[in-house]
């Protein structure tokens, strides 16, 4: 079908217009990739000038120090220690500027995301990136702390399966993997994760696969209504403080007290003072079940027919946890209490 000299017209008419458009296209994204190599040097040549800065800091560092211990006019003259004062504190702001720096700048991955992720480079180029990765993270964080207390009520009160059960804990291996990679990410961004609370959730990846691999049993059914109620109070506890924390954080950044790659915990941490110490009952208490737990598997191991090596382990992993987590929180504790003291004789 022939078409009309009109509608031949308006054809080539768009046809010129789209063509115009994709040369501007082609031109933009030609500038895109000149720019990209243009930051790609920079990213490079911020990353070795840093480096070499550090270097000199560390030896300027050592120098002072030697002065300090060596000179003698350090002892008598009070403008000497001050001046040394004023360099060392300068030489911490500098070191914390840097860091803040290269959580902009590309650097090797930590050796547990080389072995996930490889190479690839994970630092988010802006602020808003960064903040909007840690929302998410808070956000698949509370979608399954909810999904899983629905998990656990269902397994506990409603369907007695192992088949239920392995998926269960299935979902838990996953959760916590997926959460240790998110959280090194955010670890290479400039969130401060604490130490334990990062390797919390390694232990909790181990003992939810030494969960999954358990056989259907004796012991196993033993214990499984045991493991199905802490799970739940886990849940239930786990959204009282992304409930609570996620308020508390939004209030401190706004004041300018916090982090804005800070992120919501399974814990106590120093800033939660500030009308948060209401959840301080409900962690020890989680804590006093996960020893009851291990307490509960290390009685079973010694009944004679006890035959899996799984009873052993989530004894042993359920240990680590109670230990970590409440000398962890009871640090907090005498953290505070030293610093009331050292309020208490200022005044």
């Amino acid at each position: 079908m022939l078409s009309s000299p009109t509608g031949y017209t308006e054809c080539l008419r768009e046809w010129e217009d789209f063509e115009k458009n994709y040369q501007q296209i082609q031109d933009s994204h030609r500038l895109y990739k000149q720019k990209l190599e243009e930051v790609t040097k920079l990213q490079a040549s911020c990353s070795s000038a840093i480096a070499r800065q550090r270097k000199k800091l560390k030896e300027l560092t050592a120098s002072l120090k030697g002065c300090k211990d060596n000179h003698p006019m350090a002892k008598f003259n009070p403008e000497y220690v001050d001046a040394i004062a004023e360099m060392e504190d300068s030489i911490k702001d500098r070191a914390d500027a840097f860091s803040e720096m290269e959580a902009f700048l590309p650097k090797k991955n930590g050796l547990y995301l080389a072995l996930v992720l490889g190479n690839v480079n994970v630092i988010l180029l802006n602020k808003q990136s960064k903040f909007a990765y840690k929302d998410e993270y808070e956000k698949f964080k509370l979608v399954f702390t909810v999904l899983l207390f629905v998990f656990s009520f269902t397994c506990r009160f409603v369907f007695s399966s192992r088949v239920l059960d392995a998926m269960f804990n299935f979902l838990l291996v996953w959760y916590y993997c997926t959460l240790t990679i998110r959280e090194s990410v955010l670890i290479s961004n400039g969130s401060r994760i604490k130490g334990w609370w990062v390797f919390h959730h390694y232990v909790s990846t181990f003992q939810s696969g030494v969960m999954l691999t358990w056989p259907d049993g004796a012991l196993y059914q033993m214990f499984r209504n045991q493991f199905l109620t802490y799970c739940l109070y886990q849940s239930f506890i786990q959204f009282l403080q992304y409930y609570y924390q996620s308020g508390c954080l939004y209030r401190l950044r706004a004041l300018g007290e916090k982090h804005n790659m800070d992120i919501t915990v399974e814990g106590f941490q120093s800033w939660m003072w500030r009308g948060l110490t209401f959840l301080l009952p409900f962690l020890f208490f989680g804590h006093f079940l996960q020893l009851y737990n291990s307490i509960t598997l290390f009685q079973m191991v010694q009944l004679p027919e006890c035959k899996e090596w799984q009873v052993v382990m989530c004894g042993c992993s359920y240990m680590v946890l109670f230990m970590g987590n409440v000398l962890t929180t009871l640090g907090v504790v005498y953290q505070k209490y030293m610093n009331n003291q050292d309020k208490a004789k200022t005044l």
